[in-house]
């Protein structure tokens, strides 16, 4: 890692980023665009809500870094050894009092089902759900570093598995962590698009089965390249839109006009990129624009954060915002194993 990256502090960065996301995004969900305006005023005037507070979106992401964490303190990371602790991290979030920030079911209802140790992970994954829940979560493994690119794909897509088993979820996820992880490594944001791209292309009928082990079966396909090309073809399809968006949406058109609501893992990842790269260098300003979307807005914003925080490092946040995000020590804690 360069002394570049260092400096920003790119881990640290994209984690209040996407807490700070999420914290914009969590009043606005669920409204549409007038009354977003009608309640809080012109979008780029908007202010992080007092107190904080952030979404399941930020806890399953600090509860998937925690087992990262646990995992690799034991280790190499594989399979076995992440798949533990990110299952009991998980579990435990389900049984939190804290979670009562309107999770999503497909966690809810998988969660539950990973509450029981004999049962393998791959029957309480929910093979049907390609909700944004498999990907608002996945940015620690985009910012783990010493991973090998077979490493950070597998993980990406194990963690999503646990809960959203859908191939589409698979390959947003990676994407997700494979977009984050060129943003940490200086990758020019204009080039951003073509590169995941190609990273789909060369990707799509790779099943990584040391990692999913027999999760293709639960589904109709008849081989587990068919089943996993589904999701990477949905991907690319997502990919496209963002292309034509990128060159001609306006900043003051909603966003998910152009690449989609965001309930859904493609879409989320489309539109939370669109926001990001409307404005590359402004990231508040992108921030404020994923956040006054008629979409799942905390979930598009968290993304737009990630990759804002990714691209910029931690000075991109104020530090009075920064330092009155729910959850930030832990995020900086997080953060700080992996700036360097």
């Amino acid at each position: 890692m360069t002394a570049t990256t260092l400096a920003r502090r790119a881990a640290t960065g994209s984690l209040i980023g996407l807490a700070l996301g999420d914290a914009l995004g969590y009043p606005t969900e669920f409204k549409d665009v007038p009354s977003i305006l009608a309640s809080f005023g012109p979008w780029r005037q908007m202010d992080l809500p007092r107190p904080a507070i952030v979404t399941d979106d930020t806890q399953m992401t600090l509860a998937l870094g925690r087992g990262l964490r646990t995992a690799m303190d034991r280790g190499v990371l594989a399979p076995l050894r992440m798949a533990r602790p990110v299952r009991e991290e998980f579990v435990d979030w389900y049984h939190s009092p804290e979670n009562d920030r309107a999770p999503g079911r497909t966690c809810l209802v998988a969660c539950n089902l990973l509450g029981d140790e004999r049962r393998p992970w791959q029957e309480a994954s929910q093979i049907g759900s390609k909700g944004c829940g498999a990907n608002m979560r996945v940015a620690p493994i985009g910012l783990v570093p010493g991973l090998s690119d077979e490493q950070r794909a597998g993980a990406a897509q194990l963690q999503a598995a646990l809960t959203h088993g859908h191939p589409t979820a698979l390959a947003a996820s990676d994407l997700t962590a494979h977009a984050i992880r060129l943003l940490v490594r200086g990758a020019d944001p204009t080039a951003l698009v073509g590169l995941l791209r190609s990273y789909a292309y060369d990707n799509r009928t790779r099943y990584h089965e040391q990692w999913l082990g027999d999760l293709w079966t639960r589904a109709q396909d008849p081989t587990p390249q068919h089943f996993i090309a589904r999701g990477w073809d949905e991907c690319l399809a997502a990919l496209e839109r963002l292309r034509t968006a990128v060159r001609g949406a306006s900043p003051e058109t909603d966003p998910c006009l152009a690449t989609g609501e965001g309930w859904i893992a493609e879409e989320a990842l489309a539109t939370g990129l669109l926001c990001f790269l409307l404005f590359p260098d402004e990231p508040l300003t992108a921030l404020r624009r994923a956040a006054c979307t008629a979409g799942d807005s905390d979930s598009i914003a968290c993304l737009t954060g990630a990759f804002a925080g990714a691209h910029l490092g931690v000075d991109a946040w104020p530090r009075a915002w920064a330092d009155r995000i729910e959850y930030a020590g832990e995020l900086q804690t997080l953060g700080a194993l992996w700036d360097v």
